[in-house]
């Protein structure tokens, strides 16, 4: 058991140089999986508005509120990455990849 954590451990290790790209590429994935369920609210609501306010709401929200959304969030979670232990950052680390891609999976977005 001790072999293991600490295998996973050494795997965390060698993430954590990349902590913030790994952190922009948890951020971009989560709003790439969800932004289909916004956009499909924003537009239920914007139904019978004109072409050029529901351009303009999905230009702001898209380009951005989700850029500003990326710009401002990296960061954050690149910070709580790194400030974990080695061992669990690397289970965080595949445990939100795999639910990123189970959650687009049952949405059929692969």
């Amino acid at each position: 058991m001790d072999q293991l954590v600490a295998l996973i451990a050494q795997l965390g290790n060698m993430l954590r140089p990349w902590a913030f790209d790994i952190a922009t590429a948890m951020v971009v994935c989560l709003i790439l999986v969800f932004s289909a369920d916004v956009n499909r609210l924003l537009r239920r609501h914007l139904l019978g508005h004109s072409f050029v306010l529901r351009t303009f709401v999905f230009i702001i929200v898209n380009a951005f509120g989700y850029g500003l959304l990326i710009v401002k969030t990296t960061p954050w979670v690149a910070r709580h990455i790194v400030a974990m232990p080695s061992h669990w950052m690397f289970l965080l680390i595949v445990a939100v990849f795999i639910f990123i891609g189970y959650w687009a999976q049952r949405n059929n977005q692969v």
